[in-house]
């Protein structure tokens, strides 16, 4: 009889594989700034004593943010994979965050653009992004939460989220998926490639209609769906149709 279900390595190994197909989308649709802040960024770098550009900052800003998810994501690695990876926590995490992007979104003010993002924003926006490092809590979940509490757009603070989870996301994604690729079959990998190019293509949708939402739309679908998500959670955990 065949394994019915994925081994810990294979499974780290799809979900891998998977985020990369998501960030490889995000690389794609942006990838006009990409090329536009790299090329602005590595200018300054080969002569930093010119005045800085708005998008050398913003090269600067990704750097900086990106800091405190590499950081704790290296020191609390072995806490957050056994400890306290969990269907309890994720259930908990996904209401509790739901609710508080569901405030932030009610309560920030919304003013504040890109060009408004300083080093200290950099940091805040950053630290929100590895929060993801706890389960159940979206990468851009954390990201934007901050970036509306702090006052940021929603289509600002979402931009910049995209942004930043680039180096972070591929740099991870790639380590996991060399580490524990070969867990995997010749027939998993096909079936991981597969769903890696539809979790890309669907990515650039996400991306693409997101972005066009939140130009007047809310968060509060999403706030409502994640309630909902972790209610349904805690009830097939607290009557055992599930194990945590």
């Amino acid at each position: 009889m065949g394994q019915s279900m994925l081994s810990k390595p294979q499974l780290t190994a799809f979900i891998a594989t998977i985020q990369l197909g998501t960030e490889i989308a995000v690389v794609g649709y942006f990838a006009k700034d990409i090329k536009r802040i790299s090329f602005a960024w590595f200018g300054w770098a080969a002569n930093p004593s010119k005045p800085m550009a708005a998008d050398t900052k913003l090269g600067w800003l990704i750097i900086v943010g990106t800091i405190p998810v590499v950081v704790l994501g290296l020191a609390l690695r072995d806490f957050v994979e056994n400890d306290v990876r969990s269907l309890w926590v994720i259930a908990f995490t996904l209401i509790g965050f739901g609710v508080i992007l569901g405030v932030a979104d009610l309560v920030g003010k919304k003013v504040k653009t890109i060009s408004n993002l300083n080093y200290s924003h950099g940091v805040l926006f950053g630290l929100g992004q590895a929060l993801a490092l706890i389960p159940g809590v979206s990468r851009s979940g954390g990201t934007i939460t901050v970036g509306l509490l702090l006052g940021y757009t929603r289509q600002a603070a979402a931009r910049y989220s995209f942004l930043l989870a680039i180096p972070a996301v591929l740099a991870s994604g790639l380590f996991l998926f060399v580490s524990s690729v070969a867990d995997l079959s010749s027939e998993m990998l096909l079936a991981t490639i597969v769903a890696t190019v539809v979790s890309g293509l669907v990515g650039l949708a996400v991306i693409h209609y997101l972005l066009r939402y939140l130009e007047n739309g809310s968060f509060l679908p999403f706030v409502i769906w994640r309630v909902l998500v972790g209610a349904w959670l805690l009830w097939m955990l607290s009557t055992g149709s599930i194990a945590a």
